[in-house]
């Protein structure tokens, strides 16, 4: 699996991606299975750019979810990614275990237990309750409220999510498919029987387009469709501890603390710090084509609450890193047909899809090519209520 890539100048293909992270990259791999060279994906910045939100070494891998809309998703997504693991022979998916703690002096926090764990419920996941002093029996590294109660699925864990789509690009080249890095799309022009995709570098035309492009998907659906989205800044600070020892994958799950505020946290992996964030914490920003910046004080939160509840004494943040979530109205992702220019398809993560990327994307390459999909998508739609303004 090279770093090299050659650019045919082709102007005709059957399939075309824009945008190479969590659910481009997926796509590229899924259709280039099928198709070989009749694929081409653009990305708009050099690969492994850190514009985008699906770099850094790690995301939250989880069975247990706000709506069985996605707990009905997850086997799949698991077999999908374990699929391209044994292709490749790289591993990506790091079943630490995963544990979610509810503290009932938190707001909302007992109902979000009892939401994951009827979506669970309702799809047939494994999990069990736990109370405060067996949590800290486990994993003697938490020191939590005696009132915190636990849900502990033995198949969480984290997924390498830049390892991930490195693996999916490269995959899909070796299939045949076209990587076309630093080549941004300006536009897109529908027709009947197919669709002009023009660029920086000029044009193809292609049957289908899939459209996975994060933060810029109005930009490119310009004339065609627009999505209402808010753009913020998430941002993750890898801290230093005393003892990593304590903290390798195999000794510390991932975790995650709902309510508001939400705060999730991973081991010691990729770096030699623990990485944790605070959900949906950032401000609203502004579209940018600019590298992610970010500002310490929106990590103070957290860091507090590390000092609180982790048994350790924290050390000093060794870096930080953000990315923006593009969060739609009801937190739901697309995964659909824009109505108004049927070969165009769009998937849209809502700021939580790096661990279904790839049975997304293989997803939408399923509905371009064979109109219908085994995944269940109702709930998607790019036309739904909440989706439709004015």
């Amino acid at each position: 699996m090279g770093t090299t890539h050659t650019t045919t100048g082709r102007t005709r293909f059957t399939c075309a991606v824009i945008g190479l992270g969590a659910i481009g990259s997926g796509a590229a791999y899924w259709l280039a299975r099928r198709l070989g060279g009749e694929v081409v994906a653009f990305e708009q910045f050099p690969l492994g750019h850190q514009r985008g939100s699906s770099q850094d070494h790690s995301r939250v891998i989880r069975h247990s979810y706000f709506s069985p809309l996605y707990t009905r998703m997850t086997r799949q997504m698991f077999d999908a990614l374990h699929e391209v693991e044994a292709e490749s022979g790289k591993r990506f998916v790091i079943h630490t275990g995963g544990l979610e703690f509810y503290e009932t002096a938190v707001d909302d926090s007992v109902r979000q237990m009892e939401l994951n764990a009827t979506s669970m419920d309702a799809a047939g996941h494994p999990y069990e309750r736990i109370d405060a002093a067996e949590i800290m029996r486990r994993f003697p590294q938490w020191r939590l409220p005696e009132d915190s109660v636990g849900l502990f699925q033995p198949e969480g864990g984290l997924i390498d999510i830049g390892l991930s789509c490195a693996t999916h690009i490269a995959l899909a080249e070796a299939h045949g498919a076209e990587i076309r890095a630093g080549t941004a799309v300006t536009r897109l022009e529908p027709g009947a029987d197919g669709v002009r995709v023009h660029t920086d570098g000029g044009h193809v035309d292609v049957d289908h387009v899939i459209v996975a492009c994060n933060r810029w998907t109005n930009r490119v659906l310009s004339g065609i469709w627009q999505v209402p989205m808010e753009l913020r800044r998430a941002q993750v600070a890898y801290v230093r501890m005393p003892d990593l020892e304590r903290y390798r994958p195999e000794r510390f799950p991932v975790w995650v603390r709902p309510g508001n505020p939400c705060f999730y946290g991973f081991p010691a992996y990729g770096l030699p710090a623990i990485k944790v964030s605070e959900d949906h914490g950032g401000a609203p920003i502004e579209l940018s084509d600019e590298v992610n910046t970010f500002d310490p004080d929106q990590s103070r939160d957290v860091l507090e609450y590390l000092r609180t509840h982790l048994a350790d004494p924290i050390g000093e943040p060794l870096l930080y890193r953000s990315c923006v979530y593009d969060l739609l109205p009801d937190y739901h992702f697309v995964i659909d047909r824009v109505p108004t220019a049927p070969r165009v398809l769009v998937g849209l993560g809502a700021a939580h899809v790096a661990k279904f990327g790839s049975l997304v994307g293989r997803t939408l390459g399923e509905l371009a090519l064979d109109g219908t999909t085994s995944i269940p998508i109702d709930g998607f739609e790019i036309d739904r209520p909440a989706l439709v303004t004015g």
